[in-house]
């Protein structure tokens, strides 16, 4: 039986359509990855958009001489400038790489931001850092505020968001009782490192409630006027239970951040944090504290999560 033209055309047609649509649905493998505009074409370039990083020639500011240096344990407390020629939440600084990341934490109100490193800055030996009008309106501070400016490494999203002119979530506020020990290491002008090997005296009467925090100070740096021969104690790590009163009993709690199979990578993380580093096995494992109730432990690991280590815990110490 012989079918009509018509309907012989429209079969036709149809099994044509098929067939190219087996051909389109078949070698997946010689299409993109992703139609542009689709969400995975939107997402961030990664870590590599933060490379080179440069860091320069030396220079001298008011015959002082600044030296760029690449150094993850950065820690300081100083002033603020104004940087007004700033765009989005960024910082200008004498001696972090450029680009480079940074929490910048008001000694007046606690308050934490995190800042993309630009540019070189203040060129004034008064100032520790100057911001952009968008950070220092996301920090809520103005020109000469007091300021801790310690460098991190924040997760991925949080560089992009920054790289791209949006703010990153505020980090958690400093509590009172380690703003009045900042404070107390602030000097009169110009600033003051806190990190390893670059303490200040810990003001009187501030003590480590842990002897397992103290046997990891460096050794006691002599008081500048300790003329009857006393020494002074160095500032501990400022992630460590610090109260301006008698020392407590030892801490039970810690937040484990990660474990690395290789020590390079221990130390660099907790050098981001601000934790120290205790071998279990073959493991290293970074840590936190240790904290005397379990609510301190907690606040430090809503911080340890929001660096982007998801799968922090609170232990016992040990």
């Amino acid at each position: 039986m012989r079918l009509p033209d018509d309907l012989f055309r429209g079969a036709a047609a149809l099994a044509l359509s098929a067939v190219l649509a087996g051909c389109g649905s078949a070698g997946g493998g010689d299409r993109p990855a992703a139609e542009a505009g689709s969400p995975l074409a939107a997402q961030p370039t990664g870590p590599a958009a933060d490379y080179p990083m440069v860091l320069g020639d030396p220079f001298t500011i008011d015959g002082v001489e600044y030296v760029p240096t690449d150094v993850m344990n950065y820690d300081e407390v100083g002033y603020l400038a104004a940087d007004d020629a700033g765009a989005g939440v960024t910082a200008a600084h004498k001696t972090l790489p450029l680009p480079s990341y940074v929490e910048v934490t008001s000694l007046e109100t606690g308050r934490t931001i995190l800042a993309r490193v630009e540019r070189r800055g203040p060129m004034s030996t008064k100032r520790l850092v100057a911001l952009s009008p968008d950070a220092l309106t996301q920090l809520g501070a103005s020109e000469g505020a007091p300021v801790r400016v310690r460098r991190v490494n924040p997760p991925e999203v949080q560089r992009a968001d920054l790289r791209a002119g949006r703010t990153a979530p505020l980090r958690m506020d400093t509590p009172e009782t380690l703003l009045g020990v900042l404070r107390r290491n602030l000097p009169k002008e110009g600033s003051a490192s806190l990190a390893d090997g670059h303490k200040p005296p810990v003001p009187s009467g501030v003590q480590v409630v842990s002897e397992s925090a103290a046997s990891r100070l460096t050794e006691p740096v002599a008081a500048p006027v300790a003329q009857s021969g006393a020494t002074a104690h160095p500032l501990p790590p400022l992630n460590e239970a610090i109260a301006a009163q008698p020392a407590t009993p030892a801490g039970r709690f810690v937040v484990q951040a990660a474990a690395f199979s290789r020590k390079e990578n221990a130390d660099r993380a907790a050098g981001a944090l601000g934790g120290f580093v205790s071998k279990a096995g073959r493991f290293y494992r970074v840590r936190m504290g240790p904290y005397t109730t379990r609510g301190q432990a907690e606040a430090a690991l809503a911080k340890v999560r929001a660096a982007g280590y998801s799968d922090a815990r609170v232990s016992t110490a040990g």
